[in-house]
């Protein structure tokens, strides 16, 4: 079993960053893809970014390019994501997961794992 907890969330003013850290334990997630999923009040959960295994690759939503950054400490079993020049239709509650795959996935279904979430508002 795989445990992730993100942390890093809070409240900041359009146009600030916030690091998010999605911390795994139980298990070495170092073989594993990850990604960062979020979901506003009233909406689907919809994809932000994942990473391979082994961090060569990234992919990004298109509402997030330019914007956020993904990468990976395997080493300490954590994942990360820069958030810069934050909008307010950034807010929601961010994920992260786990999928047994070294390849990444915008496929929420195909993640086996995921965290609790952590809240990011973004006032205008």
């Amino acid at each position: 079993q795989v445990q992730l907890v993100e942390s890093g969330g809070g409240l900041v003013q359009a146009g600030g960053s916030l690091r998010l850290s999605c911390a795994a334990s139980g298990r070495t997630v170092s073989s594993y893809a990850m990604g960062w999923f979020r979901q506003a009040p009233g909406k689907e959960r919809e994809f932000v970014a994942t990473i391979t295994w082994s961090g060569g690759g990234t992919n990004y939503a298109d509402s997030v390019k330019g914007r956020f950054t993904i990468w990976r400490d395997n080493a300490k079993n954590t994942v990360y994501l820069q958030m810069n020049s934050l909008k307010p239709e950034d807010t929601a509650v961010y994920h992260c997961a786990a999928r047994m795959s070294g390849s990444g996935s915008s496929d929420p279904t195909s993640y086996a794992y995921w965290g609790q979430g952590t809240q990011v508002t973004v006032s205008s």
